[in-house]
């Protein structure tokens, strides 16, 4: 039993050895049930939405991936209180019987995210586009008018 890792093989597994190949996972037996730890198909999918949000000196663009969905699956619905939501469903792919999976990997369910939108958006002109996977969100922004400033002559 040597502590010193052996480069040419012969490699003996032993708990005391740290460059034993081993490898000892401690939720191993860690029941899976605990609400911090379970992953479900409805909320891998709406973890895995990623959105980019920039504010421009004209707008407020959104940019979400949304690879697979049809713009029919996608919904962007902004709420009386300034709240813009983006949700939508991914279905799951129908099993055939005569298929053999060796992998599924792609999330499917229903994601929704919510964002709260600044005093300057304007509400009634927010255009929404698809292409190639990637939704975009463009929320115009009011203009701001500077006030005029006017100088004033100081006599005396």
């Amino acid at each position: 039993m040597s502590l010193i890792p052996s480069f040419f093989g012969n490699r003996r597994s032993n708990v005391f050895d740290p460059f034993s190949q081993d490898i000892w996972d401690p939720l191993r037996d860690f029941p899976m049930s605990t609400s911090f730890i379970t992953q479900t198909p409805e909320t891998s999918a709406f973890v895995n939405t990623r959105i980019d949000w920039k504010e421009t000196p004209e707008a407020h663009v959104f940019k979400a991936d949304v690879p697979g969905l049809k713009k029919e699956e996608v919904k962007v619905e902004v709420e009386d209180d300034r709240v813009l939501q983006i949700s939508g469903e991914r279905k799951v792919e129908r099993e055939d019987k005569n298929n053999t999976w060796h992998r599924v990997e792609r999330s499917s369910g229903k994601f929704m995210r919510r964002f709260r939108l600044p005093e300057d958006a304007k509400m009634d002109q927010i255009k929404a586009a698809m292409e190639n996977g990637v939704l975009t969100v463009t929320v115009p922004k009011l203009q701001v008018t500077k006030p005029d400033v006017k100088a004033i002559d100081i006599s005396g």
